[in-house]
């Protein structure tokens, strides 16, 4: 599953693979350059349509969203200058992506119906209704 996140503005592909722009230091003149880092979500073995295939998926896309907004698992990466609105980005496209019900349930859990609608996540009616 594939997610994509450019530092504060989220697109995402099908999949769940957190990426963020990061900015990575170059040696010779100390430039800075904008990349982009992909963290592959593994979803082998999750049902999202059981509580717990929902919890371990979502758990999974919060810690791929962290890193990829951090340092990508790269040492010569700097983390996002806004990594709360990177992390909330990633995460928001990533469950608009998977397209979950119990996924977004979990979302909104600490997440408002604004969040999800900025990033185009399909609210269930009943949780809408509350």
């Amino acid at each position: 599953m594939y997610i994509k996140s450019a530092h504060s503005c989220a697109t995402f592909a099908a999949g769940a693979l957190a990426v963020c722009a990061a900015t990575l230091t170059g040696n010779a003149a100390a430039k800075e350059f904008g990349v982009q880092v992909a963290i592959r979500v593994d979803m082998r073995g999750i049902d999202v349509r059981q509580p717990a295939g929902a919890h371990e998926l979502y758990r999974r896309l919060e810690h791929a969203a962290n890193v990829a907004c951090t340092y990508g698992n790269r040492v010569d990466l700097k983390p996002a200058e806004n990594l709360d609105g990177c992390r909330d980005d990633a995460l928001g496209s990533a469950v608009h992506s998977v397209n979950s019900p119990l996924v977004t349930q979990l979302y909104l859990e600490n997440h408002t119906l604004r969040q999800a609608a900025a990033h185009g996540i399909q609210v269930p009616k009943q949780v809408a209704s509350k």
